[in-house]
């Protein structure tokens, strides 16, 4: 009776979106497999919306930037895009319409020429082709 009881406290914790740690667990390894780096779609720059086209050319003029956030080091933490070395990676935020905040878009640079875009806030990555 005792697990009975139990199993459903457990349950009714997962439903209620109580159980934390068992729900970061999932939604860590959801965005894991959200995008692999062997898997990145490529988007041409044509095709991004305006806003992204202006944050990439503010990006390449090297500022200035309207977010204390912007040019620091992004860590790669979901191992989305190809592994690099700590510091590789910037992250940018691109002004989203609308948004009262940063919003979920952002654009990542590596290299010169490597830029990588997401709309999801990291969920999911399209590599830029200019």
């Amino acid at each position: 009776m005792q697990n009975l009881t139990r199993f459903f406290l457990i349950s009714l914790l997962l439903a209620a979106g109580l159980a934390t740690e068992n729900a970061t667990a999932l939604q860590s390894n959801t965005r894991q497999a959200a995008t692999r780096p062997a898997d990145l779609a490529i988007i041409p720059a044509q095709a991004l919306p305006r806003e992204v086209l202006d944050t990439l050319a503010i990006i390449k003029k090297g500022g200035p930037f309207a977010y204390s956030k912007d040019g620091t080091t992004f860590s790669n933490r979901e191992h989305a895009l190809p592994r690099q070395g700590r510091g590789y990676y910037r992250e940018y935020t691109v002004k989203t319409p609308g948004a009262r905040n940063r919003g979920a878009q952002r654009i990542i640079a590596g290299a010169p020429g490597e830029y990588y875009y997401t709309d999801d806030h990291y969920v999911t990555f399209k590599r830029i082709k200019e």
